[in-house]
């Protein structure tokens, strides 16, 4: 554990470092993150502290605003032809990448295609399209099936994983096989060379980048503008050591603060910048038994609270939650109070013990995993290990850092074997607006995301709202997919809620949205 004497030698070790001469203090910002960035690949992992390092390193074509519009970013502009079925996405010039080298379409082009083979929205973009090329430097072409209006939507989503421009030699990796090094044109350069696992990241301004001109920056589009020079994390596991950096200004921002120690933090200013909230998770591994059995899945809708998990993150505060939650962002179109029913009528863990032996459980050990250095993660699973053992599960919970967590759960194995049953996770709402988006409303088996859930009707309720003609037809068939879920049950809704970010304030210019550290200033 990081105690606070030795966070305070790696502090002052770091601040004895030439980059950080005390005339460039104010523009050297210090951050906590939600957790250890242990995986730098943007499209492997939706872990978000991935997605965030990702937006620092990378450029996306395409950024959303306040609206959660998109807007061209990389890209000038593009040009639609055909019926919808031809366009052709022309980048700005100048763009080029921390090697030196320029931004070329056909690179464009194999990072399009590496992150269409993991992502739920991009795997639904490529499925349209015929061809993707690149017919001279700087255009980028899809020719469709059919017309995809969502396509700037699927190329500047800000969920994870993002859709990262990279070199055409490192998108040529395998998708299923990590990069690690790390050469975007984002706003700032990853600092391989100063990266202390578990405990710092660093990041400095790339002086090549090429803002785009024009609007005001907003969530992840608009000109990019790096004022400060570096950009520390600094991984800070102890809570209440994290809590005195701030307080004594060692630190300058944290992400994600415990809702318990936000009223310690006296000073500071605290805010909620994305007003779409998390969306709390139990995912299942469904290619194992116990959870490879729907019976069993249904089992935890008679014991599920939401408001336990959500109390449990937040406290009591009932402005930070929102319950009872299905699997569409609540506020946002395609909510759903559809089965919604399930999730507020009296809890029966006798009822569960009873319908989990009808189902035919056999007392699989059942792996739950926690997050020990992610609070809020960590907490969910405190919950979630409660529920399923009152419920009649044999519940091995296994605590482990949240990296441990990111790298396990793309296992397949056996239990025996180092595999596991069920994990907690929160998606933004953003990522559960609607089917398009939701990376864990998916049924396709061994390709959809991590715990695998196969649901041939899932599919087909997904392609017909992408089909769908208008916005009251799209409604409709949320509804029908949010009921299909409740009795597939690919994982368990928990909750919604929303979290603060503190920082000092002298920083000015932190945007709405997930954390960039473009548009800030320090002074």
């Amino acid at each position: 554990m990081l105690t606070r004497r030795s966070f305070v030698a790696l502090s002052g070790a770091a601040l004895a470092a030439p980059a950080l001469a005390q005339g460039t203090a104010s523009r050297v910002l210090k951050f906590i993150p939600q957790a250890d960035l242990t995986v730098l690949d943007p499209i492997w992992t939706t872990a978000y502290v991935t997605r965030n390092h990702g937006l620092a390193v990378f450029d996306t074509l395409y950024g959303i605003d306040a609206t959660y519009a998109p807007q061209p970013q990389m890209v000038a502009g593009h040009n639609v032809e055909d019926d919808g079925k031809l366009w052709r996405l022309t980048l700005r010039p100048g763009l080029k990448f921390h090697d030196g080298t320029p931004v070329l379409a056909r690179d464009c082009v194999a990072s399009i295609a590496r992150w269409g083979k993991r992502d739920p929205m991009g795997q639904t973009l490529m499925a349209y399209t015929d061809e993707l090329s690149a017919p001279d430097d700087r255009t980028i072409r899809f020719r469709l099936k059919k017309p995809f209006p969502l396509l700037p939507d699927a190329l500047g989503k800000v969920g994870s994983p993002i859709c990262a421009m990279m070199p055409e030699r490192l998108a040529r990796t395998d998708a299923f096989t990590q990069i690690t090094e790390m050469v975007g044109s984002g706003p700032f350069r990853f600092k391989a060379d100063e990266r202390m696992v578990g405990a710092r990241v660093v990041y400095e301004r790339f002086d090549g980048y090429v803002p785009r001109e024009g609007g005001a920056p907003q969530w992840t589009s608009g000109p990019k503008h790096a004022f400060l020079d570096r950009v520390e994390w600094h991984v800070i596991p102890d809570q209440a050591t994290a809590a005195s950096a701030m307080q004594t200004g060692e630190m300058d921002w944290w992400e994600q603060p415990p809702s318990d120690l936000v009223p310690t933090l006296g000073g500071l200013k605290t805010a909620i910048t994305d007003p779409t909230g998390k969306i709390g998770c139990l995912r299942m591994n469904q290619l194992l038994p116990p959870f490879d059995n729907p019976a069993i899945r249904q089992v935890l809708l008679k014991v599920v609270d939401q408001t336990d998990f959500m109390q449990a993150v937040t406290g009591t505060d009932p402005k930070l939650i929102h319950v009872p939650t299905g699997f569409f962002c609540p506020g946002m179109p395609m909510a759903s109070d559809v089965g919604l029913d399930v999730l507020t009528s009296t809890r029966d863990y006798e009822g569960a013990k009873r319908a989990l032996a009808a189902a035919g459980y056999k007392g699989e050990k059942v792996v739950l995993m926690g997050a020990s250095d992610f609070p809020s993660l960590k907490a969910l699973a405190d919950v979630a290990a409660d529920m399923l053992t009152r419920a009649g599960f044999n519940v091995d919970y296994q605590i482990m850092d949240w990296g441990s967590v990111v790298q396990r759960r793309a296992k397949r194995d056996p239990i025996a074997q180092g595999g596991w049953s069920a994990f907690c996770t929160f998606w933004s709402g953003l990522d559960q607006a609607d089917p398009a988006v939701s990376a864990f409303l998916r049924g396709t088996g061994p390709n959809a995301a991590i715990g695998w859930p196969t649901s041939e009707p899932i599919e087909a309720l997904r392609q017909d709202w992408l089909d769908a003609a208008d916005l009251p037809g799209r409604k409709k068939l949320a509804d029908d997919l949010q009921r299909q879920a409740f009795s597939d049950l690919p994982y368990l809704p928990l909750g919604q809620y929303f979290d603060q970010t503190s920082f000092k304030p002298s920083l000015t210019g932190v945007l709405d949205g997930v954390p960039v550290f473009w548009n800030v200033r320090k002074s």
